[in-house]
C-alpha cells in the first residue's frame, strides 16, 4: 500500500517551488521524484526550492533523490534550497549532512531573497 504524499509545484519570480506534504518513503519515493524530475525536465531551471513545511517523514532513498537533484542543478550553475523543515525532518537532514551541502532556510521568502 502506497503512503500518502502530495507535491504541489508553483513558479514564483523564476523560481520553481515544490511543496511536499505528508511522508516520503519506500512506497512513494520513486514515483514522486520521477514526477519532480519530469517537472524540472532538463535541469536548466536555475532556481529550485523544496518547501518541506508539511513533510513529516522522509527515508534514505528520498534523501538520495534530493541530493541527486541538487547535484544536477549545480551542474547547470543553478541554485537549489530547502526550506521550512519540521524539527524531525531537519534533524534527519542534519544527521546525514545534507544541510551542509544544500542551503537550508527557515522560510521560502528567505530563500527567494537569497536567490536574487
Amino acid at each position: 500500500m502506497e503512503t500518502l504524499i502530495e507535491v504541489n509545484k508553483k513558479i514564483e519570480n523564476d523560481v520553481m517551488v515544490f511543496e511536499f506534504s505528508w511522508e516520503l518513503d519506500e512506497t512513494n519515493a520513486d514515483k514522486t521524484f520521477a514526477w519532480v524530475n519530469d517537472e524540472i525536465w532538463d535541469f536548466s531551471w536555475a532556481k529550485i526550492i523544496f518547501n518541506l513545511a508539511k513533510l513529516k517523514y522522509l527515508n534514505s532513498k528520498s534523501i538520495w533523490y534530493i541530493a541527486d537533484i541538487f547535484s544536477n542543478i549545480e551542474e547547470w550553475d543553478g541554485k537549489m534550497y530547502i526550506t521550512n523543515c519540521d524539527e524531525w525532518v531537519k534533524d534527519v537532514l542534519e544527521l546525514v549532512w545534507i544541510t551542509t551541502i544544500i542551503p537550508t532556510f527557515d522560510t521560502v521568502a528567505q530563500a527567494m531573497d537569497d536567490m536574487k
